[in-house]
């Protein structure tokens, strides 16, 4: 009996555990979408997730938090634009994502842009409210430069 209780409990914790996680989208449209109707901004994270040092850093440091994760769920829709050497992508995504670091004139990872999204005439556009990279500190110290970058729409 004591054993069905152990697993149940870890069960439990596990699905509540991923039910926690956070949604990072890939297709900007989406996100876009989301964006309009929550009223949110979004947080577009440029990142060569299997080859940058400092995106895997600011990932573990902050991103992966719990005190990220609080705070994304009320202020933003996640956004992840991936740039891999070795994951393979869709020529689409592959496509998009490098649109949009033109668009935002990217020119290192990782780079953190917040935009509110728009349609005008039925196509995507941006307004963009600031940028960021990593940040040393932690979560306490990144989330004070993004509160500071979205304080000023």
């Amino acid at each position: 009996m004591k054993k069905i209780y152990i697993i149940a409990v870890f069960f439990i914790g596990l699905v509540a555990t991923q039910a926690q996680e956070l949604k990072w989208h890939t297709d900007v449209k989406e996100a876009m979408a989301i964006g309009i109707k929550e009223k949110k901004p979004l947080l577009l994270f440029f990142t060569g997730s299997d080859w940058c040092g400092w995106c895997i850093r600011l990932q573990k440091e902050v991103l992966k938090t719990p005190e990220f994760s609080k705070w994304a769920k009320e202020k933003v829709i996640l956004v992840e634009l991936d740039y891999p050497r070795s994951v393979p992508q869709t020529q689409e995504l592959q496509q998009q994502n490098y649109g949009l670091q033109n668009a935002f004139g990217v020119q290192g990872y990782p780079t953190v842009w917040f935009a509110t999204p728009q349609f005008k005439d039925g196509k995507p556009s941006f307004g963009g409210l600031g940028k960021t990279g990593y940040v040393a500190g932690g979560p306490v110290a990144w989330l004070e430069v993004a509160n500071g970058i979205l304080n000023q729409k």
